[in-house]
């Protein structure tokens, strides 16, 4: 059996409410799932209830799974939405800007190396809509057309967004002494 055939017996086998089955599916993508929201989702015991609640969600829309992609893609679209929701309902995450906003342009520091963990905490510590829009596009690998639609924003407010973001990152990684030549 190749992989289609696994994860389609798999997914008929959580259709037919076969708890193992369930459970497999749950183990081969709550890790990578946990990830998205922690990214998404700053509060740890948030993001794992977002998880949960959103396997619940793949469990009893299971049925509508079409095979058109891959089911890691489609949990993980459920993933996001519920990410996304969540931060609907606490308040809005972005705001349009004005005409009058300045752009930054990219910094390169050529021969320096990102250490993971503080480029983790740089993220987590971006305001919420940069945080989330720098996730969807650099990490879950969205482009700007499909993050204004599931934000609900321009195409451009998405790209600035992300371009403020990243710039805003750099500045916490510099002030912080994240940035370490490779040679130290």
């Amino acid at each position: 059996m190749d992989t289609r055939e696994i994860d389609a017996k798999l997914i008929n086998d959580c259709i037919l409410g076969k708890r193992d089955a369930q459970f497999s599916l749950y183990r081969k993508y709550s890790g990578a799932m946990y990830n998205i929201c922690r990214r998404m989702i700053t509060d740890e015991a948030e993001a794992e209830d977002i998880l949960q609640n959103s396997f619940m969600d793949v469990f009893t829309k299971l049925k509508m799974f079409k095979h058109e992609s891959t089911p890691g893609a489609w949990i993980k679209r459920i993933v996001v939405n519920n990410c996304i929701n969540h931060l609907r309902k606490q308040k809005p995450i972005i705001k349009e800007l004005d005409h009058n906003t300045d752009f930054v342009d990219d910094q390169g520091d050529e021969g320096v190396e990102y250490n993971v963990t503080s480029i983790r905490k740089a993220i987590e510590s971006l305001p919420e809509g940069y945080r989330v829009v720098f996730s969807l596009y650099a990490i879950e690998g969205y482009d700007h057309t499909e993050i204004s639609e599931i934000l609900e924003i321009t195409e451009s407010t998405s790209k600035s967004q992300y371009s403020r973001a990243k710039s805003k990152l750099y500045e916490i990684l510099r002030s912080n002494g994240g940035l370490n030549s490779i040679y130290n």
